[in-house]
């Protein structure tokens, strides 16, 4: 499989085994995986509705500083489904210049801290609740879990799920300086990219992950010992009759095959994971670049 001369793993599991390949990724090496967070973000709070620690009809105030702002009227559930009326994201007086700084130079727009985070909402306005697309919802939905449970994001991710499947690579960097020293830098147009960390984006977006790492993920979710996986049950449509969607995992049928899954981008790399349960097979992409990898993962579950 030639995915180019840049960074890229694979990880297949299917008979109860998982397969890497990889090209220029070192075995200890973490990598981005994108919006594929806002699946674990899923699980956490399937989790917590599970331990009883949150319900899908709390509302953000209930566990966030925002009495008073229309987001803090958003329930738990809504977000979850991305049917919050959330825009995609907060009202950011400087998103232009963020903006700027990632297709010039390939910076990171998203080191905001939770603090920031939640003045950034409390200015931010609430549009009619339908199904759309939103890092904010997502980015406060894990933030709330957190809080309901008593501690950080980085923290829930590490002891509700990556320390009971043994994912000893998983992180959540609220800054560069938080990079582990075998961190994998990404491309974007030929040139690196500056890792997207932030203490803010990590439910939406910050979770770095070792290729085997990723493959034992996936594995647990084909077979259903990942803590929370009630959240790749889809409950309602999300765009259209063909996508239907869970607690951010989202279920196609493609060539014949259920496919759930989630897809992730930053601004150097590329990511997607799905699991196909019926037939009892599941794969990882991740690649160093910003074109898209849904359509190998695709195939790799299809074909």
């Amino acid at each position: 499989m030639d995915l180019g001369d840049v960074p890229w793993g694979v990880a297949v599991v299917s008979g109860g085994e998982i397969t890497t390949s990889s090209h220029r990724l070192p075995d200890d090496g973490d990598v981005e995986i994108g919006s594929v967070s806002k699946g674990v973000t899923g699980l956490v709070y399937c989790d917590a509705l599970t331990r009883g620690s949150v319900s899908p009809e709390d509302r953000l105030a209930l566990h966030l500083p925002l009495d008073g702002c229309p987001a803090g009227e958003v329930t738990l559930g809504a977000l979850a489904q991305h049917r919050s009326g959330l825009p995609r994201l907060p009202a950011v007086p400087d998103m232009a210049r963020r903006s700027w700084g990632l297709w010039r130079h390939r910076a990171n727009p998203y080191g905001d801290t939770l603090a920031e985070l939640l003045e950034q909402t409390r200015a931010t306005k609430l549009g009619r609740p339908r199904a759309s697309y939103s890092n904010l919802g997502f980015e406060l939905l894990g933030h709330a879990v957190a809080a309901a449970e008593g501690t950080t994001y980085a923290d829930l991710v590490r002891t509700r799920i990556a320390d009971p499947l043994g994912l000893d690579s998983w992180y959540v960097p609220a800054s560069a300086a938080e990079l582990s020293p075998r961190a994998v830098a990404g491309t974007a147009r030929g040139r690196g990219a500056e890792a997207w960390t932030g203490e803010a984006l990590g439910p939406a977006g910050g979770i770095r992950s070792t290729l085997a790492d990723l493959g034992t993920f996936a594995a647990a979710l084909l077979d259903g010992t990942v803590p929370g996986s009630d959240a790749l049950e889809p409950t309602t449509s999300f765009a259209g009759p063909a996508v239907r969607i869970g607690a951010a995992w989202l279920t196609t049928e493609v060539r014949g095959h259920v496919l759930t899954w989630h897809n992730g981008g930053t601004g150097g790399w590329r990511s997607w994971l799905g699991v196909d349960r019926e037939a009892a097979r599941a794969a990882v992409v991740v690649r160093a670049t910003t074109r898209s990898v849904d359509r190998i993962g695709v195939d790799l579950l299809t074909r």
